[in-house]
């Protein structure tokens, strides 16, 4: 029988006013001694805040910089010059930043706080790092955040489009369940059923979460609670899979040729609603979603090319092409095509 460990993360604290008790977490969790990471032009933001925070906590904050790079080799060396008194690393900032203190965790064998700015995607309670490899974007073990901090306040204060890509990316869930479990009906893999009821779960509580507008403390609050569980059900399953399928390679494919990329969730949200069309599996749900959030009327306005996505959906299976999604089948990316080129919401959203 093989043994099956997971890590969860030990501390989750999401809600208003996060933030100022940064150095009060970390010192409830033993952690006397940090490096913190900031995304970039976020020390002019939230340095004096979280530096104060620290000082009344008694954490030593041993170094703290910004970054603003993904390229590998450039975080094997900053990995690599972080002081043997750092107990933990602080990333705090969107994606970019988060990526870079993970791996750095990872290469020293240290914690990972994450403290994320934007609710754009999963990437905050996510195992994996999107990092530069050979100037080309590239998926790379990282680790798991020990601990996640979100404060509200300033997740709502970031501009909008990245609470819609954090939409997007959620929703994402739903198509990505529904291929997993085709996949696992051909014979391409084997079904967690754990992890299968925890992406559920966080899905479905979010888009029946009651809200007045996205700004909501409520509404926010269940987006990166859904958005965290979605990585721990990546944990559990020891894979992307339940999270993450032919809506996913839509949007990869975009970002290898298009001129335009969108933030990850706005892609991989117009490709979840395709893919729910395809699958006609509840993409009505998605459209009532993306309809009473704004989602629609956002990406509306971006100008977004039909044809990129025609082209998307035919590369799609060579993106992960030991997967066997439902766009893996030819009947299904002709569907999709014909969906892209007929669906009365995706002719407003494409041009």
């Amino acid at each position: 029988m093989t043994n099956h460990h997971i890590a969860i993360p030990a501390v989750l604290k999401v809600g208003k006013g996060v933030l100022p008790k940064i150095g009060a977490c970390l010192k409830d969790s033993g952690f006397r001694n940090v490096v913190i990471y900031f995304g970039n032009g976020l020390i002019d933001l939230f340095g004096c805040t979280v530096m104060e925070s620290m000082k009344e906590a008694d954490v030593s904050v041993l170094e703290y910089r910004e970054i603003d790079t993904t390229r590998i080799e450039e975080l094997v060396e900053l990995a690599f010059s972080v002081s043997n008194k750092a107990q933990a690393i602080v990333g705090l900032g969107g994606g970019k930043v988060i990526d870079a203190a993970k791996y750095t965790a990872f290469l020293r064998k240290i914690p990972f706080i994450s403290v994320p700015t934007s609710a754009s995607s999963d990437g905050f309670s996510s195992a994996s790092a999107s990092l530069l490899v050979g100037g080309k974007r590239t998926s790379v073990p990282a680790r798991l955040a020990y601990g996640i901090l979100v404060d509200t306040d300033v997740i709502k204060s970031a501009p909008e489009k990245f609470i819609y890509s954090g939409i997007g990316d959620m929703v994402s869930k739903i198509p990505a369940l529904y291929d997993w479990v085709y996949e696992d009906a051909k014979g391409y893999t084997v079904l967690n059923d754990f992890s299968m009821m925890i992406a559920k779960k966080a899905v479905n509580s979010f888009v029946r979460t009651p809200f007045e507008t996205i700004h909501d403390d409520l509404f926010l609050k269940e987006l990166i609670d859904s958005l965290a569980m979605s990585g721990i059900a990546n944990e559990i399953a020891g894979s992307s899979a339940p999270t993450s399928g032919s809506e996913h390679l839509i949007s990869h494919a975009l970002d290898k040729f298009s001129e335009r990329p969108q933030l990850h969730g706005i892609q991989v949200g117009i490709a979840s609603y395709l893919m729910c069309r395809v699958q006609d599996h509840r993409w009505k749900r998605l459209d009532t979603v993306f309809t009473d959030t704004g989602f629609w009327d956002y990406t509306a306005g971006l100008g977004l090319a039909r044809e990129d996505y025609l082209r998307a959906v035919d590369m799609a299976p060579s993106i992960k092409p030991h997967r066997h999604t439902y766009l893996h089948e030819e009947a299904y990316r002709e569907l999709a095509k014909k969906m892209l080129r007929e669906d009365a919401v995706l002719q407003r959203i494409l041009v």
